[in-house]
């Protein structure tokens, strides 16, 4: 199979007046099309960096990023999406101007994308609210809007950059399992960042577990579920607690986590 992309000995410095800043050193992995990648360590390990280089917003500088065999170039950053913390939907346009944003700014505007866009919004349960402002929308339905706004473009690949930290607890949870099914219906490739363990083990097909500063790549952890399972369905299951264990492992054994607190019994 061909890999969808491929990360080899790449490192990435911050500079300042103060001098250097090694943020990440020596990431070498591949993924493959369809695959959910969760990348998880500790706060300021390059997490979010690591997304910045996919999508060119920062250029390594030592190593390679290949997306389908190839450097990158702006036809394949254009078939990439990235969904940040804030959902950064305007209140003066309506959830369906809103959706058609990246249409407008790319000039993609048309009767065929303005159907698929009606089409993702009923298939997603928010056609009925397509007229609505997003401060009228609860914050689990403003993140399934943002995701449609950047699904219309149809990104081959998605950043997930904590996408779901903004939200309470319940609402974290329903807004996780059903952006990652749709990600799965639609069956896209996804790289999400997370401080959660248990959304990583709950979403992810492999999960990345960076070093403290610098960040590298300490272990790949592939979690494997019983086939069709949801994400809430996956954290029943012995299989979750057992990744979820093996995680909080990996993750303590440089310093202390902050990520949450206690091992899954």
């Amino acid at each position: 199979m061909n890999h969808l992309l491929e990360f080899q000995h790449v490192s990435y410095s911050y500079h300042s007046a103060r001098g250097e800043t090694l943020a990440l050193s020596d990431i070498s992995f591949s993924m493959n099309p369809g695959e959910f990648i969760a990348i998880v360590g500790p706060s300021g390990c390059g997490k979010s960096t690591l997304l910045n280089l996919i999508c060119q917003l920062a250029v390594p500088e030592q190593g390679s990023i290949f997306y389908h065999g190839k450097l990158p170039d702006k036809q394949s950053v254009r078939s990439i999406g990235y969904m940040l913390q804030k959902d950064h939907l305007f209140d003066w346009r309506s959830i369906e101007k809103n959706i058609y944003l990246g249409l407008e700014i790319q000039k993609k505007l048309s009767l065929q994308t303005k159907a698929y866009a009606a089409y993702l919004l009923q298939k997603y349960g928010l056609y009925d609210f397509r007229h609505k402002k997003p401060s009228e929308l609860s914050g689990g339905m403003r993140q399934r809007a943002a995701l449609i706004r950047t699904l219309v473009l149809k990104p081959e690949l998605l950043l997930l950059d904590e996408p779901f930290s903004a939200l309470d607890y319940q609402t974290r949870l329903n807004t996780s399992n059903d952006i990652a099914s749709i990600i799965r219906e639609e069956q896209k490739s996804a790289i999400l960042v997370t401080h959660d363990l248990s959304e990583a083990v709950s979403l992810a097909d492999r999960i990345l577990v960076l070093t403290p500063r610098p960040g590298h790549l300490k272990q790949v952890i592939a979690a494997s579920f019983p086939k069709n399972l949801t994400a809430l369905e996956r954290r029943n299951t012995n299989e979750f607690r057992d990744y979820f264990n093996m995680l909080w492992k990996e993750m303590n054994e440089d310093e202390e986590s902050s990520f949450c607190s206690g091992a899954v019994s």
